[in-house]
């Protein structure tokens, strides 16, 4: 199948572009590169240009005889949403609807869609299912949660086929530790403690420590990012037959940020400074997912859920790569 993979040269979209080269499909690349990395596509296809541009996206469409479509470029900034909410609604909700239309217009009626567990806000009880209520409590959340909709409604016209894959927290390397994670600034907690762990910045902060928790520190459900993109092409393969498909993607099981910190010391035998802060405003004292319905519905399994393996293919990579990609 030829697909293009919108924001494929960021974290999770190298991976997945890199994933369907190798189970036979063709990938196509699009992405503005303003967050991606060209390094990170290697020798797929690729088409440098910005949602936001419709002709573009028809012409993409039409001239690479597209038959369905990935979406992986949205901002993923919780704070920056807060400071620049229009921006997020522009980049992750508007340029969505435009690439939806020129979905329309050419005739592709496949979409799987990068979604987030931010359209929970914060959730009364965990684990997380999908039917609870959808409440976020940040423009993040709430330009995804918008996209669902649309793609709920779209998909009533019988125009489109899609899935809404709800992550919790990607992270390590996939594609045999080739495709690691180069954010910058980077925000997530295994890249940070890692950056601690090489000497890269100054010490590592854990926010909080007296939740209700094991050992006082926030705990989060993290998933492999191979793990992750596998629950990808198994919802594509069942586009034909399903017109709505919404999930969880989790491990189920939590880790917490103490956890965290003492794999990456254990993986990489270093030590790093900690410092203890106060808690941040809205960090729920725990966020894990119930991943049932993908496990039954679609026979998906986490194959690498334990943390010491996604910190170690992490690690490996940040080593490999101690300036990120060099483009």
């Amino acid at each position: 199948m030829r697909i293009l993979v919108c924001g494929g040269a960021g974290y999770i979209g190298s991976n997945m572009t890199a994933l369907l080269a190798g189970e036979g499909h063709e990938p196509v690349v699009l992405d503005n590169l303003s967050k991606g990395h060209r390094a990170a596509v290697r020798d797929v296809e690729m088409v440098v240009g910005d949602l936001a541009n419709y002709d573009l996206l028809v012409e993409t469409l039409k001239k690479r005889r597209i038959e369905a479509v990935m979406h992986f470029a949205a901002w993923i900034e919780v704070g920056e949403s807060v400071r620049e909410p229009l921006e997020y609604y522009r980049n992750n909700t508007s340029n969505t609807q435009n690439l939806l239309s020129a979905m329309e217009a050419t005739g592709v009626g496949k979409f799987v869609f990068s979604s987030t567990a931010a359209v929970y806000g914060m959730p009364r009880t965990v684990p997380i299912t999908e039917e609870m209520p959808k409440a976020p409590i940040n423009p993040y959340g709430e330009s995804k949660w918008a996209v669902e909709r649309m793609c709920h409604y779209q998909s009533r016209t019988g125009r489109l086929h899609y899935a809404a894959l709800r992550y919790f927290n990607a992270c390590g390397a996939g594609n045999n530790g080739l495709c690691g994670e180069d954010h910058r600034p980077e925000s997530h907690l295994i890249p940070l403690t890692i950056q601690a762990a090489m000497g890269k910045r100054p010490d590592i902060k854990i926010y909080g420590t007296d939740y209700e928790t094991p050992d006082g520190t926030c705990v989060r459900d993290y998933i492999h990012v191979d793990d992750l993109c596998r629950a990808h092409l198994l919802a594509l393969s069942k586009l034909d037959e399903r017109a709505e498909q919404v999930y969880n993607l989790g491990n189920g099981q939590g880790y917490s940020v103490r956890e965290v910190i003492n794999t990456v010391r254990r993986v990489s035998g270093r030590e790093f400074k900690v410092v203890e802060a106060d808690r941040r405003p809205g960090d729920p004292a725990f966020l894990t997912s119930d991943a049932t319905k993908i496990r039954r519905e679609l026979g998906w399994t986490a194959r690498k859920p334990e943390l010491e393996s996604m910190v170690a293919t992490a690690w490996q990579w940040h080593n490999e790569h101690p300036n990120g990609y060099s483009d």
